[in-house]
Order: structure tokens, then sequence, then C-alpha cells
């Protein structure tokens, strides 16, 4: 039987130490690779309008993400309000950069615990924690009192892969599931779309320690994932993204065998049908081509998504309920 690393952890009072030393680092937050240096535990904020305690925008099962996690009982899903980008086309715009009272959803540890032994009450198969770069102290807290509320299923950090290694290592054993973004091959461009500095050797010295840390996909007898990495790459138009540059980065320095997840789902969201280069799907020969690479560079593992896709993945955070359509 498959038993999840932070419970081995838990029993050995790993865990414990671990959200300590994650805890006290907020008091001048080096948590993400911008190290704005902020007293959260005073509730100070910068880049991430985000203070002490975890900001939830949604809860729910999710069958909306690769095969291997949503399989045939959905991903149990925890939208984090916030992030470390600000990418002008982000699809999760509304929670990730919208505006009003940063508060909003703000719950504590012990409350964001019990909503992740909810969604395994779902029957979900993992627990899936999107936009977690930020609140890696708080997730480790709520997993500490999760799991003698009976949390026995695995993890999936769901990242910009703008990660700080350093708290990538503290999550070494806790995580058994990394899903990242590989956003960008050049920090200008991730510079002018996303205002991340140093995008391209902060991303993949983070792919290369969550590769470290959990190697390649593990899966169950059902094909669900128990275990590994699934790197995402996400076609924008025009060729921002530097596919080609990425893609062969990852076969080059990680390995043709890791797990990719190519996604051809760009829409033009928030503030990108104002940005001429951004401001409209990706053509037929933008996706040919690097669904073409991903064969030549002999990559094996993992999905190449339909070019009809996009619209079928926009969530809607304002709606009643979950956040995609029925």
């Amino acid at each position: 039987m498959f038993e999840p690393g932070y419970l081995a952890l838990y029993r050995s009072g790993e865990l414990e130490a671990r959200a300590g030393r994650l805890r006290r680092r907020l008091a001048a937050c080096d948590i993400c690779p911008r190290r704005c240096g902020v007293n959260r535990l005073e509730d100070q904020r910068d880049f991430c309008r985000s203070g002490r305690l975890p900001i939830v925008a949604s809860v729910c099962d999710h069958h909306g993400e690769e095969p291997a996690i949503s399989g045939t009982r959905g991903s149990g899903t925890i939208f984090f309000r916030h992030c470390n980008l600000k990418c002008v086309y982000c699809q999760n715009h509304q929670i990730s950069q919208g505006e009003g009272d940063p508060d909003t959803g703000e719950i504590d540890c012990s409350t964001l615990a019990e909503r992740m032994v909810y969604l395994q009450t779902l029957g979900c198969h993992n627990i899936n924690l999107v936009s977690p770069s930020h609140f890696v102290p708080q997730i480790v807290e709520a997993v500490l009192q999760a799991v003698p509320l009976g949390l026995t299923i695995p993890l999936v950090y769901n990242t910009n892969a703008y990660d700080a290694i350093e708290s990538l290592k503290e999550l070494e054993g806790i995580i058994d599931i990394y899903l990242p973004d590989v956003k960008y091959a050049s920090d200008s461009q991730a510079m002018k779309y996303s205002q991340a500095h140093h995008y391209v050797e902060s991303s993949r010295a983070a792919l290369k320690e969550m590769h470290r840390q959990v190697g390649r996909l593990v899966p169950d007898p059902d094909g669900i994932a128990q275990r590994g990495l699934i790197i995402r790459h996400l076609i924008l138009p025009n060729d921002i993204a530097g596919s080609p540059d990425s893609l062969s980065w990852l076969a080059r320095e990680l390995s043709p065998e890791v797990t990719v997840s190519i996604m051809a789902q760009y829409f033009p969201c928030h503030r990108a049908s104002r940005v001429p280069l951004l401001s409209r799907r990706i053509s037929l020969s933008e996706f040919t081509e690097v669904a073409s690479l991903v064969e030549e560079l002999g990559f094996e593992n993992g999905w190449v998504q339909e070019l009809d896709a996009a619209e079928n993945y926009l969530p809607d955070f304002e709606r009643e309920g979950h956040p995609f359509k029925d």
C-alpha cells in the first residue's frame, strides 16, 4: 500500500519541526524568489498581498486536470488567492489578481486542514494545492493538523515554478506530486508579461529540485499518480513562451522520460486582449510545431492537449459553487 511521505514525517516529529522553521521565516518573508522581507506574522504585505493566514478562493473536486491527477473521482483542489506572479493573460485572474479586500477568503490553518480532509471524504484521489508558492508555511501547518484528522491521500503542489529552493527543500517528503509550469525561456518575456525577475534561473532550479525529490511519475494500477513530477507547458502565441528552448532544456537537463503536459488551451484572458502579441489564441501551425518538437525530443510520457480545448478550461470564480462548467 502506498503511503504519502508526510505521514512518516509526522510520526517522527519532523513535520512539526519544518512547520516551525517555515513559520519563523514569515517574520522576514523569503518564502518565494521575491524575498520581499516583510513581517507577514504581523500581517505586513507586499507583492503577494498575503499576510499570516492562508487565503482560499475555492475548494472543489476538479475533473479537468491531467488524467493521472483527476482520475475518475476528481482531484481535491484548493485554489489559493493571490499569486507571486502577475501574468497579463492569467485565466485565474479573478482570484490571483483581483482587486478589493485582499483578505476575502482568509481562514486559519485548522480550517484549511479540515477542508483537506473534507475533500478526501468526497473520494478525491489527492489534495491539489493551486498557486501554493506564497503559502508554503501555512500549507505545512495545515498538513500537520490534518494528519490527526485522518488525511492519508497524496499532496499535489500545483505551481508556476517561481519557487524558492529553500522552501522546496522543506517540502521534501511532504509533497508527493509536483505539478509545475515552465512558462518562459526568456527573462525579458517573464518580466514583461508576468512581472517576474530572474524567472528562467529560478524556475529551472526549482524544476531540478522537484525532479531530485520525486523523480519520474509513479502511477497506481489504475493510472492515478502516487508520486512524481509532471511538467506543464502552455503554448503562447508568437512563441512568447520560448517553447523550443524550454522543452530542449527539459530533455537535456532532466530527462526525455520526464512526464510533460503540453497545453493548447491559451485564451486571451484578463489584460491579454489589449496586448497585441497575446490577443489571439494559438494557431494550428504554432500548435503543430510544439507537438512535433515533443516527438522529436523523445518525450514519451505525458499528454498533448487538443487545440480546440481553450474555452473548456476557463474557470469562473464568481459563479455559485464550482468554478468550472458542468
